[in-house]
């Protein structure tokens, strides 16, 4: 029996292929008798579908659904290539931010000296506090397979190493050949936040004294001054200054002799 043409399904529903590619149902898509608009560009609150849809024409924008399960749903009038944009930039920005935990492996021997567990045990205090998780084990080979207990002391001490930063998940277990331990970052605790004290209630102000109102300020008037009078001449003269021989002392020289007398005045005696 020969078949016929298949019917053109989507000539029914021209939206058919757009609503499957679109994430988000716009305009005409939304079929609903009420929306919550939010935005900025428009006052948010519930509107009919078909006045939104009026404002968004006005506004040559798109009418997004951004919310499909609230009841009623809410829209957006924005431009939906932005809005798609804006949204995987969001995406991104989260996505860089967040941090992947990854598990770092460290390897033991049943022989492993201080040196190289100091060694480990600084890169593993590293990866512990990059959030990441530690899986340690102990190798064993051979005939070494006897000394488990050497391996068993060495994770109980790696995680006594480790008990700031990181929290041991299980007691070490033997797999095989190798006896594992897992570590945890530990995650940082708040603080307790301290009750502060009730402020004691400050005394009322004194009200203060009213100012009295300033004078205004007047200038004054220039002063005048009285002409200079000469001073009168002092009637006393200025006597010249008196001046004093200077007697010099000598320590080696022996005294001056004293003048002679004056000699008397013969004529006088006659």
């Amino acid at each position: 029996m020969q078949q016929g043409p298949r019917p053109n399904f989507r000539g029914r529903n021209p939206n058919f292929r757009r609503e499957q590619q679109q994430e988000h149902r716009t305009n005409r898509m939304i079929r609903v008798p009420e929306v919550r608009l939010v935005g900025d560009n428009v006052e948010p609150g519930l509107y009919r579908t078909d006045d939104a849809l009026r404002m968004a024409e006005d506004l040559q924008l798109d009418l997004v659904e951004i919310s499909p399960n609230a009841v009623p749903p809410v829209c957006r009038i924005i431009d939906y290539n932005k809005f798609l944009y804006e949204k995987k930039k969001k995406e991104k920005e989260m996505k860089a931010n967040a941090h992947k935990s990854e598990v770092k492996e460290i390897r033991f021997t049943p022989n492993t000296d201080d040196h190289d567990f100091d060694f480990k045990a600084k890169h593993a205090e590293k990866f512990l506090r990059e959030g990441n998780k530690v899986k340690t084990y102990v190798q064993f080979k051979g005939r070494a397979i006897m000394f488990k207990e050497r391996g068993e002391l060495i994770l109980l001490k790696f995680a006594e190493r480790l008990a700031e930063v990181g929290a041991l998940e299980g007691m070490p277990l033997m797999e095989g050949k190798r006896m594992i331990a897992i570590f945890a970052p530990k995650t940082a605790k708040k603080k307790p936040s301290n009750p502060k004290e009730p402020k004691e209630p400050k005394e009322p102000k004194v009200p203060k004294e009213p100012k009295e109102p300033r004078v205004p300020y007047v200038p004054r008037e220039p002063r005048e001054e009285a002409p200079e009078q000469p001073s009168a001449p002092t009637s006393r003269p200025i006597s010249a200054p008196v001046r004093r021989p200077i007697e010099i002392k000598y320590a080696n020289r022996p005294p001056a002799p004293p003048p002679p007398p004056p000699a008397e005045d013969k004529q006088g005696d006659n």
